[in-house]
């Protein structure tokens, strides 16, 4: 028999080394083919391959491919055979089918270089996904001949140059995200043409010009998101204009942070499914049109810092789901709509101050900005019937003054007396609330927690105290609370933690506030009311708040049976092993619970460590201390940010800025991934280094699985993937630059990338 080699080598006909070399592999599976039982090479157990070698176009095509890429890190050196290992799973980041790419999936691999035209190639291409690179150069305007293409995912790249129009002809394409580039120049109307796009999101760029007003017409746009471009000129006021069907699947219109000027589109009420418009920092004018207060499916709406004028609309008012209304800085007159609410009452509903701030014609927002009072009117007063010269100058007799005066004299008397009934019975109650002592677990004698006997708000009380319920799974009254037994659980800057068992044997957690430093009780309960209404699984409800009759302040909420993050993870025998899985459980937890503060309540935690992320029963994370910022002074919070410092978790431009933000609560979330990889504490002393500083000089020496906790090193192989790119991840939230730093929507969908555990795969 004829060696293959000898074979080929003898073969008549003139063809290159290379073509020689895919002979052979086709010659050598042919053979494998008719051995069944024989083991496909670069396969494993658990790998699905359908036994056909890539084509020669595709693999020529990934061979361009990776010649004009930068691999640094030498994720493509599995891509160094003649191409038999491409669909068998041997190349990193390839997907294929009956021979053809349908996938290249590349991200957070620290790529460079550029995306070579040669991709056009790949007809049976369905996804791109290289995003969190440091690729450059522009989009290959080849990638609109792929008639296969759904989704496109090259954000947070160095991408620049313009959208080529051809993409917007890709029959099939259903997502396309390049935010975070250096891109610029227009919008191509072509990308309207994508009659399946439900996802397009250009933010972060510098996109010029108007927004094309096909895509208006979209009935299959979900998320449009053209934040922070230079987009300019009015909005089309023709949204859902040529949709027949009447059925318009727009939930996210984002448009903030760029030069549009005129009217907000009055079409926007025909969006029906929308649930968050945000056109804050551009130049609208006019009014906020009548139709937005029809959408009844409305969470979001921020039309901050524009210049609209005249007057909120008493239909805002009634969007019941709309939970975050930012209207501030604008030229807004009148007061604010009674559906809305009004000081003192408006704090306590969904929305506060922050609301309407920067309106100098608004009033009725705060306490500073009363609305006057309007003028008594009663109507037309009849004139009175004239009377006779001698009536008209009639004098009261002596006797009549007698009785006037002894009248008054009687009314004041007895207006004394009530003062000092009153004063008597408070004096004798605050007498009693002084003796009064909450037994702790040991028995022992304590200073009130509360001082005086409380009552819930409608009820009637002796001491002045009061309880005020939100919505929970237990109801008690003051009396159950001021006589639990109580044990101190900790103490941090806000104040002191109890844990207090009721006579029923049910648990809650109190949070006595330290007096000096919270606002005025006027204040107080009107933020106390907002944050009593925030509701989502991974964050602590409030269940309860109490106001003392000497000023004591006291915040009911669940107790979490398992105590906080930080001694889950570092005060715990060797015996108890923490897996991967609830790690990283733990991690999306506590991303999706700060997503849901900056997304939908507008809320900065300023204060995020281990310590005040709860666990749960079943180990589910939950933020606790969000909000309580509001409650407190501004000299208390810049207090709060030091102490943060100190415990290792502030973001280093805090030092100058003294106010937290976004990027400085992502900083703080970096560092509890951290902690979640390493097992070790921010304030565990490291060579004169904090956590973050040590991971990355760790990291720089490449010795990588030194980082990683012991625990987590014995499943390596099944989950070493998975703790890289998180370590990446992390280290891309503690970058010291703010900008540089990912938003909480990226780390989430990111952290769901790695290991779906909240959500499906494909997000």
């Amino acid at each position: 028999m004829v060696s293959s080699k000898c074979f080929f080598h003898n073969n008549p006909f003139h063809v290159s080394d290379k073509k020689i070399e895919r002979l052979k592999l086709f010659f050598c599976l042919w053979i494998l083919m008719l051995l069944p039982t024989c083991v496909k090479p670069g396969l494993g157990e658990n790998d699905h391959w359908d036994g056909v070698v890539v084509t020669e176009s595709d693999f020529l095509a990934l061979e361009a491919f990776k010649q004009e890429l930068v691999d640094p890190k030498g994720f493509l050196r599995s891509w160094n055979d003649s191409g038999y290992g491409a669909c068998s799973g041997g190349w990193i980041g390839i997907k294929c089918s009956m021979g053809q790419v349908i996938v290249i999936q590349l991200p957070w691999k620290g790529l460079s270089g550029q995306i070579s035209d040669r991709i056009g190639q790949l007809q049976e291409l369905r996804k791109l996904s290289l995003h969190d690179n440091l690729i450059s150069g522009s989009i290959p305007s080849s990638l609109g001949l792929l008639p296969n293409l759904r989704g496109v995912q090259l954000f947070n790249n160095k991408l620049s140059g313009s959208i080529p129009p051809s993409l917007g002809y890709c029959p099939l394409l259903q997502s396309l995200d390049l935010s975070n580039n250096l891109l610029t120049g227009t919008i191509p109307d072509s990308i309207a043409s994508s009659t399946r796009l439900y996802w397009l999101n250009l933010s972060f760029n510098s996109f010029s010009g108007s927004i094309p007003a096909k895509l208006t017409h979209s009935d299959s746009l979900t998320i449009l998101d053209f934040q922070h471009n230079n987009l300019s000129g009015s909005v089309p006021n023709t949204w859902g204009g040529s949709v027949k069907s009447g059925f318009f699947r727009l939930q996210s219109l984002i448009l903030d942070h760029n030069l549009f000027s005129g009217n907000v589109p009055s079409s926007l009420g025909r969006l029906s499914e929308l649930k968050e418009i945000s056109l804050s920092h551009n130049q609208f004018s006019g009014t906020i049109p009548n139709e937005i207060g029809t959408l009844s499916r409305l969470q979001t709406l921020d039309f901050s810092n524009n210049a609209l004028s005249g007057q909120i609309q008493e239909t805002l008012g009634k969007l019941h789901n709309l939970s975050v209304l930012i209207l501030s800085r604008n030229k807004f007159s009148g007061h604010i709509p009674a559906s809305i609410g009004s000081v003192p009452t408006l704090l306590a509903n969904k929305f506060n101050s922050s609301s309407f701030v920067g309106n100098i014609r608004l009033c009725g927002y705060s306490l500073s900005t009363r609305c006057p009072s309007p003028a008594p009117s009663f109507g037309v007063i009849a004139s009175p019937p004239k009377l006779s010269q001698q009536h008209h100058h009639m004098k009261l007799s002596t006797k009549d003054i007698i009785l006037i005066a002894a009248g008054a004299l009687l009314i004041v008397l007895v207006t004394l007396c009530c003062v000092l009934l009153i004063c008597l019975i408070r004096k004798r109650a605050t007498s009693k609330a002084a003796n009064d002592r909450v037994v702790t677990r040991t028995g022992k004698g304590v200073p009130p927690v509360v001082g005086g006997v409380g009552e819930v708000e409608e009820g009637s009380g002796e001491g002045g105290g009061k309880l005020v319920h939100f919505d929970g799974p237990m109801a008690f009254t003051a009396d159950d609370l001021l006589c639990a037994t109580a044990e101190i659980m900790g103490k941090s800057t806000y104040g002191t933690v109890y844990k207090a068992t009721l006579e029923d044997g049910s648990e809650v957690a109190v949070k006595r506030l330290r007096e000096k430093i919270t606002k005025n009780e006027r204040e107080f309960e009107s933020e106390v009311c907002v944050l009593g209404k925030i509701r989502h699984p991974n964050l602590l409800a409030l269940r309860a708040y109490y106001l003392g009759p000497k000023g004591e302040k006291l915040l009911v909420f669940d107790y979490m049976h398992k105590g906080n993050l930080a001694s889950f993870l570092h005060v715990r025998g060797p015996e108890t092993v923490i897996d991967w899985p609830t790690r990283m459980r733990i991690a999306q937890g506590v991303a999706n619970g700060l997503f849901y503060l900056h997304s939908q309540e507008n809320i900065i935690h300023g204060h995020l460590t281990s310590n005040n992320v709860l666990l749960d029963e079943n180990t589910n994370a939950k933020i606790a201390d969000f909000g309580l910022s509001r409650l407190m002074t501004t000299a208390a919070n810049s207090n709060i940010i030091a102490t943060a410092g100190a415990l290792g978790y502030r973001a280093p431009e805090l030092l100058k800025l003294k106010k937290a933000t976004n990027k400085s609560d992502i900083y703080s979330l970096g560092i509890i991934l951290l902690e979640l990889l390493t097992g070790k504490s921010p304030n565990e002393s490291m060579n004169d280094v904090d956590l973050a500083q040590w991971v990355a000089s760790i990291v720089k020496e490449e010795w990588t699985n030194e980082v990683f906790d012991v625990e987590l090193m014995r499943d390596a192989s099944t989950i070493g993937d998975e703790l890289l790119n998180t370590l990446k991840l992390a280290l891309h939230c503690v970058d010291p630059s703010p900008s540089a730093r990912p938003d909480i929507q990226q780390v989430l969908q990111q952290l769901q990338e790695i290991r779906p555990v909240l959500s499906s795969e494909d997000y």
